[in-house]
């Protein structure tokens, strides 16, 4: 006696055949954790602020009194509490370090696939564009948070057991203090996180057209620095109100006792217009494109 078999459906798919089980983000999420690009990422962001903190001690305390602002400002206070030394992280990574994070994780989706050749067996097992996309973004995304979140949680943790839990001390003057202080940091941190969306939109979108993964990368931070470049060409006037880094640096607005957000408020629009409408050429092509690699 033969066991029979499911005829298969009109779309000529077997019975069996799930599109939603062909791909999952646990099974890409841990994929993506056992590579070695993924780990060193995440433990160098988790070391960063020790090498800081070294960098603090060998240096000596910075001179006070600096009426500057910015990143001088910002170094004079590094010291100040956990809220200060996390605050500064921030600042010395946000320009370069998390956009290169972000490039990273969002321009190896589909290039990276490509570049060993087993996109195309990927989409033969089958697994349908649009959910491959979709969970390769997911993926990529997740950890870009989680890399922002691991660099958020250490300069806390190493900053409040090296200086204390004190309030936040603006670079303007006035102090916050906390939990509020904690709130901000965070708030800072997601805000980020946002902004960062027009980097990881651009950089998926670039590792769709192409197959190499430093390709997509070099050109979502290329377009990052070439954006800051113009950002401070004061003749473009409002022009450069549309550039997807003339906010990037709004969250300063938090530092003090009366947050000023409406800035940041641009800079979020900003970052998820950007990200969407990345995020939708990339679709838009993905579905279109005659896959050979």
């Amino acid at each position: 006696m033969t066991a029979q078999t499911a005829p298969p459906r009109a779309n000529g798919a077997a019975a069996t055949y799930s599109a939603g089980r062909t791909l999952t983000f646990a099974t890409e999420f841990r994929r993506q954790l056992t590579r070695r690009r993924t780990q060193w990422t995440l433990g160098l962001l988790a070391l960063l602020p020790l090498l800081l903190l070294v960098a603090f001690k060998v240096g000596g305390e910075a001179e006070e009194g600096n009426d500057g602002g910015g990143f001088d400002a910002m170094a004079d206070l590094g010291t100040a509490g956990a809220a200060n030394f996390t605050l500064f992280a921030m600042l010395v990574t946000s320009n370069f370090l998390l956009v290169v994070v972000f490039a990273m994780f969002c321009g190896d989706t589909i290039a990276g696939e490509a570049s060993w050749g087993s996109l195309r067996y990927l989409l033969a097992t089958p697994v349908p564009r649009g959910r491959l996309l979709s969970v390769k973004l997911a993926v990529a995304l997740a950890y870009c948070l989680l890399s922002m979140a691991v660099l958020t949680v250490m300069s806390i943790v190493v900053g409040g057991i090296a200086y204390g839990w004190g309030p936040l001390r603006a670079p303007l003057g006035g102090e916050i203090a906390s939990p509020e202080a904690i709130y901000r940091v965070l708030a800072v941190a997601g805000y980020l996180a946002v902004s960062l969306l027009v980097v990881a939109g651009l950089a998926f979108l670039l590792s769709v057209l192409t197959d190499a993964p430093l390709g997509a990368v070099g050109g979502a931070v290329l377009l990052f620095i070439v954006s800051n470049i113009l950002d401070a060409v004061t003749a473009l006037g409002d022009l450069r109100d549309i550039l997807p880094t003339r906010y990037s640096t709004a969250w300063l607005g938090l530092l003090s006792p009366s947050a000023q957000t409406d800035d940041m408020v641009r800079g979020i629009v900003v970052g998820l217009v950007y990200g969407a409408v990345f995020t939708s050429l990339a679709f838009w092509r993905f579905t279109r494109k005659d896959v050979t690699s």
